[in-house]
């Protein structure tokens, strides 16, 4: 019984460990870095995620100056 609780604990604290990771990959951010520092810090992470700068936005440039 206590090896069957331990597995689910794991398979659990695995798949949190995905939610930080796959917000900071859909920001342009190591999805496999995020993991790993989600599967120490989990609540952290989760913050750090949600706070960091979007890497994906394309920014267009503006038309140059044209000098006459």
């Amino acid at each position: 019984m206590d090896f069957i609780l331990v597995v689910i604990a794991a398979i659990v604290w695995v798949a949190l460990a995905f939610w930080p990771a796959r917000v900071a990959g859909r920001k342009g951010h190591s999805f496999l870095g995020y993991f790993i520092f989600s599967l120490f810090f989990w609540p952290a992470a989760l913050i750090v995620a949600y706070l960091v700068e979007d890497r994906t936005v394309v920014v267009q440039d503006r038309p140059a100056a044209t000098t006459t």
